[in-house]
């Protein structure tokens, strides 16, 4: 039995200061207390959010934007979005977690007299994991159990951290703040992941009796917190802390807040086995002291002959005094916001460009999302992968359908005009994603929350008791939804000085809630794309705002310098018969596309489903904006003056407003069905036909006959593209981002496709021994050549790489390069061998050169190579970095001396896509039988240029793979052409044909549900399983 486990953090403090280490260390510690779960657990998928003050980006400036200034010490809000998302990216990728969903939200404006906006901002880091059931509880070790560090040595950094992320922003000492912020190393972190899942693979062997990451506080907090929570006292030596710098001060040693460790657990008995594991991964550990039975915490120094630390338990950890505060309400008095005064064209665009609404591509082709092999739903859509999935999807195991969905939710301006609504609607957005996936009862997801306000501003903390009480003792229960965990930053002020004049900014009060669910079938995930091959269909808007179109709060009165009086507001009872309605209409197949309505409104959704769709759109806005108090239609139509007032602020409260709901694509024909579930849910009067596709591939509105807006769906989506060109042009190449915005005025664009020379579900024939293709029934009998799952250090790839050999039909083993180096696992033992991806050394010496230097420059290791690479009846595969290091390995592969070397990705940035290659015909073993195919296949690397320039020779060198674009040209633009190699190269092999080398990830989706995007008559097995079936046929 395996159970999901889910966290939410924040990093804010830290990410101000220096937001790339900041943000990285963010979600290298949320990862950490994911595989901190009980006696040590997996973590899985991440997602990662960030609020921010206004962009101000240099030649974009936006009409709302207001300069008000910043303290010098920390990062502006254009800094930290362009280093932070870096930070946290990167950790992800190094450690080898795909990130599948986020936030991120600008806000900057003058509120009642004061500035409100996120100087401070929000990095928020959220996942989920597994756990074995019974690994779920730690277990109360009894004296005599020693107690351990695993991981990375403790350093002089994010010293104070704790207090100093606890203070208003400004108010501290520039020492202090600098000081405070930690440094990552996730290649170390996933050495002691590395450690921490051996033992829970151990079963009832598990030597680990208890863990926790070290965070905050450093060692000072998680070792008393370990041996407290088995009710223990402790007893340590301080001098056997593992530490990176001579001198440091027992309180330093003590306190210091060094990343990339956990403290656990272990009987005295099971030390030499643990002691093995360690050494195996070569993550360093030690033993630190042992638990005792006095209650007490002793910190003996060796160094210094007396105990740094001596004193009872309790004092440190027992029940501290409960707070009370003396709190009151600020009434605010807030401007009408005159929608009537707007000018519906303006708003259009000025809305798409507002950075909640538009696109997030900058935030997300920089992190892997493949990574693990288990992501079922990233949030790429479509044949255009365009980014605007509702909530993300992670399969639970390489067999079954079984998995995971989260999402999050967050509508922060509205707590400047009515904070428990705010929070009533953050929970309600995170419920309308969650309901893409199908997950049956509403009573199944999980919540958590996450609390960010100015404790002590005035008003604020009135308006979080009464946020806190609506949210968790009215409406979720209302709802039937449990908030199990949660987490609270609660000094979300800045202020500073600015010659002279005292200025600060405060943020409103801020609650992200971040929802999971058990998703019954995850292929079963319904996304924004609309469909255009499925007949004629209409668009249903089911709109839990009940005609109220408050727009209080929105983008649209953001976007014009407003907060507005009237913030919209969720109902549990619609809430729960709305998502009870749409799994019932995914489950029975009525719906086409779905797409929730968040930020931007109507508008923003029917843009979004379009630019996914690659189509256009017409609203009809006649049943929206139908007003009582008003005269009908034809009234309208005699008297033309009142299409303004009244009437054009209901229009625009139509088009924008961000009352929960929902706009669904479904087949014209199926109507009735559609609202019959509706009706039987209580949604009759709450649903309305508002739309259809149109074939001008335009986004046009309507109303009373009347076409009130039209537009090129293309040029729209430029602009809702351009906030992330502007930040990807300043950060990355600036020539790449020109050719990837570029690339939206291919009207003739169409998409990623397959076309494929062969049939997935067939198996190869055999290549000797005669007879027939591999057969399930085949690989069942036990017919199964063991392949050796190369890794390395920092290596992250080879557990999905294990499981398409798995599926093909061999016997994988996990092969450790110490396991070679110690002689425990010889090459001789195996025909086949794959060299899998990640980073190994943390990528320091050039990517894959570590690896393969340990090789070549270690006797033993070169000649089991050489003697392997030299025998007939081998073969051996290198994916991403195991390419890297494979060419480096070149002189020692018969054929491989012209193979290149690879070089920074053209766009200096890592990438993860989503993209097209064409299968050449070359003598590669493993692209048997499928030469003249084009399909679509995942890339994530930052190293990945072929590079000829001082290693290989390109007219000699035998091509395997090459990237292509949409149109099934050789790809020579980005993204198309992810990294700039030359003629697409991205795949090479030799005149054998038995060593294969790309940087491209086949073993990430040898099944289709892994796949971003697939035909929907592709069956269970993914194309590139063939590749893996041929290397089994090969060996007969």
């Amino acid at each position: 039995l395996t159970h999901y486990l889910a966290k939410v953090e924040t990093h804010n403090h830290p990410t101000a200061i220096s937001p790339s280490p900041g943000a990285a260390t963010g979600s290298g510690g949320e990862i950490r207390d994911e595989g901190a779960t009980g006696r040590g657990s997996k973590p899985k998928a991440g997602m990662c959010g960030f609020s921010v003050s206004n962009l101000n980006i240099p030649g974009f400036a936006q009409p709302w934007e207001q300069a008000y200034g910043k303290p010098e010490r920390i990062a502006s809000a254009l800094d930290i979005m362009i280093e932070g998302p870096i930070g946290a990216a990167a950790f992800n990728n190094e450690f080898g977690r795909p990130n599948l969903a986020g936030t991120f939200r600008t806000f900057e404006q003058e509120v009642a007299g004061e500035v409100r906006g996120y100087h401070k901002p929000i990095m928020i880091a959220g996942g989920v994991g597994n756990i074995a059931a019974r690994d779920a509880h730690k277990i109360e070790f009894k004296p005599g159990a020693l107690l351990i560090q695993l991981g990375g040595p403790g350093m002089l950094i994010g010293l104070g951290g704790g207090a100093a992320s606890s203070m208003t922003t400004g108010t501290n000492t520039a020492d202090l703040d600098f000081a405070s912020v930690q440094r990552g190393n996730p290649e170390i972190q996933r050495r002691a992941q590395e450690v921490i899942d051996r033992c829970w693979q151990m079963g009832e062997q598990n030597p680990i009796l208890s863990i926790h990451d070290v965070g905050a506080g450093g060692l000072s907090n998680a070792l008393p917190e370990l041996a407290h929570g088995a009710g223990c006292g402790a007893r340590f030596e301080l001098r056997r802390v593992q530490t990176e710098e001579p001198g440091m001060s027992p309180r330093e040693i003590w306190c210091n807040e060094a990343q990339e460790r956990y403290v656990l657990a272990i009987p005295a008995d099971r030390l030499d086995a643990f002691r093995a594991l360690c050494e195996r991964e070569r993550c360093p550990f030690a033993v630190l002291g042992e638990a005792t039975a006095d209650g007490r915490l002793v910190v003996s120094d060796s160094h210094f002959g007396n105990n740094a630390v001596d004193m009872d338990m309790e004092v440190l950890l027992g029940k501290p005094p409960r707070m009370t505060r003396d709190v009151a309400h600020k009434p605010r008095h807030l401007p009408p916001f005159d929608a009537a005064a707007v000018d519906l064209q303006e708003a259009a665009w000025r809305v798409l460009r507002m950075p909640s609404v538009a696109s997030k591509n900058f935030l997300i082709t920089i992190g892997d999302r493949s990574v693990g092999g288990l992501t079922a739903r990233d949030q790429m859509v479509g044949p255009w992968q365009v980014p605007v999935a509702d909530c993300a999807v992670t399969a639970l195991s390489y067999q079954g359908t079984l998995g995971e969905a989260f999402a999050m939710g967050e509508k922060t301006p509205l707590a400047l005009i009515d904070a428990p609504a705010s929070g009533r609607m953050a929970v309600g957005e995170a419920v309308t994603n969650l309901a893409a996936a199908l997950i049956g009862d509403i009573g199944r997801i999980k919540l958590s929350a996450n609390w960010m306000a100015a404790a002590g501003h005035a008003g604020e903390d009135a308006a979080l008791f009464d946020t806190v009480r609506a949210v968790g003792l009215e409406f979720c229960p209302a709802l039937g939804i449990s908030i199990p965990v949660g987490k609270d930053s609660l000094s979300m002020k800045t202020a500073w000085e600015d010659n002279g004049a005292k200025k600060q900014v405060t943020a409103p009060l801020s609650l992200i809630i971040s929802a999971f669910a058990v998703c019954n079938d995850v292929r079963r995930t319904l996304t924004p794309q609309l469909r255009t091959d499925c007949g004629e269909t209409d668009l249903l808007l089911v709109d839990l705002g009940q005609g109220k179109h408050r727009l209080g709060g929105s983008a649209l009165a953001q976007a014009y310098n407003s907060v507005g009086e009237h913030a919209p507001d969720a109902d549990a009872a619609l809430l729960r018969g709305f998502f009870a309605a749409v799994q019932k209409l995914n489950a029975d197949k009525l719906l086409l596309a779905y797409h929730d309505r968040s930020d931007g409104g109507l508008f923003a959704a029917a843009c979004e489903m379009a630019f996914a769709g690659h189509c256009g759109v017409s609203l009809n806005l006649d049943t929206l904006c139908f007003d009582p108090l008003m005269n009908d239609a034809d009234g309208l139509e005699r008297k033309p003056e009142m299409v303004g007032g009244r009437f054009r602020d209901r229009l625009m409260g139509a088009l924008f407003a961000e009352e929960l709901g929902a706009l669904l694509q479904i087949r014209r024909d199926d109507r009735a069905k559609v609202m019959q579930v509706l009706r039987a849910h209580g949604l009759a009067a709450c649903s309305h036909t508002v739309g259809e596709l149109n074939a001008a591939d335009e986004i046009r509105v309507w109303r009373n006959a009347k076409a009130l807006f039209r537009e090129k769906r293309a040029d729209l989506q430029r602009a809702w593209t351009e906030t992330s060109y502007q930040i990807a042009r300043l950060r990355d190449d600036a020539q790449c981002a020109q050719e990837e915005f570029d690339a939206l005025l291919d009207a003739s664009d169409p998409g990623l496709s397959a076309t494929l020379t062969f049939d997935p579900a067939e198996f190869p024939p055999l290549k000797k021994g005669g007879g027939g293709g591999i057969s399930p029934p085949m690989i069942a009998m036990g017919a199964r050549p063991r392949i050796a799952i190369l890794r390395e250090q920092g290596v992250n790839g080879q557990v999905e790489m294990a499981a398409a050999f798995d599926r093909a039909g061999f016997a994988a083993f996990d092969v450790h390069m110490s396991d070679l180096q110690a002689r425990r696992v010889a090459l001789t033992d195996f025909h086949g061998l794959v060299a899998c991806g990640g980073f190994s050394y943390g990528d320091v010496l050039g990517a894959g050169q570590g690896w393969a230097k340990s090789i070549l420059f270690n006797a033993q290791l070169r000649d089991a190579f050489a003697a392997y690479f030299g025998r007939a009846d081998t073969f051996a595969l290198g994916v991403c970095n195991g390419c890297q290091m494979m060419s480096h390995l070149a002189e020692i592969i018969p054929g491989a001396q012209h193979w290149p070397r690879f070089a920074r990705n053209r766009s200096e940035q890592f990438e993860a896509r989503f993209v097209m290659v064409e299968v050449p015909q070359s003598p590669s073993l493993f692209l048997d039988g499928m030469a003249g195919s084009c399909l679509p296949i995942v890339v994530s690397h930052g190293e990945g240029r072929a590079d000829f320039s001082a290693h290989g020779k390109q007219d000699s060198a035998v091509v395997a793979l090459r990237y292509v674009d949409n149109h099934g040209r050789v790809a020579q633009t980005y993204p198309f052409n992810p990294n700039g190699s030359p003629d697409g190269i991205a795949g090479l092999t030799t005149p054998d044909g038995r060593f294969t080398i790309m940087m491209p990830h086949p073993e990430r989706i040898f099944r289709t549900l892994q796949m971003s995007w697939h035909p929907d008559s592709w069956g269970e097995d993914g194309p590139w399983l063939r590749m893996f079936r041929n290397a089994r046929a090969r060996l007969g």
